[in-house]
């Protein structure tokens, strides 16, 4: 009954933004926790960025410095803004959701490709 829907992915060149947008709607009730993963080429998925409900950050080093996680509570709607993009952040970016009430439980987004590519 959770759904959550990406938005935002594309093509860009190096060194170009991206900002990625994933509202959750249904059986959802302000998530504790929504996050970022990526599954790049050849590799596992990857955390990429996660927000608490309060507001609490953390980021993969490969993205400290370069990448800034934000949410709305109000829309249930978490965005990743992607600046000084590099082609191995080339990869499929998941949105993922920690609810602890009503339907407690883990959900994923279907992905959004991102390409980063001259």
């Amino acid at each position: 009954q959770v759904q959550l829907v990406e938005s935002g992915g594309g093509l860009v060149q190096p060194g170009g933004s991206l900002r990625l947008s994933c509202t959750a709607s249904g059986t959802i009730f302000s998530p504790y926790t929504m996050a970022w993963y990526r599954r790049a080429p050849g590799k596992e998925r990857e955390l990429v960025a996660g927000i608490t409900r309060g507001g609490n950050t953390n980021y993969a080093d490969s993205a400290k410095g370069r990448f800034t996680i934000s949410r709305d509570n109000a829309k249930n709607t978490v965005y990743l803004q992607m600046n000084s993009l590099k082609p191995e952040d080339t990869a499929v970016y998941y949105c993922y959701a920690q609810q602890l009430v009503v339907e407690p439980g883990i959900y994923w987004g279907q992905g959004t490709q991102v390409t980063v590519s001259s």
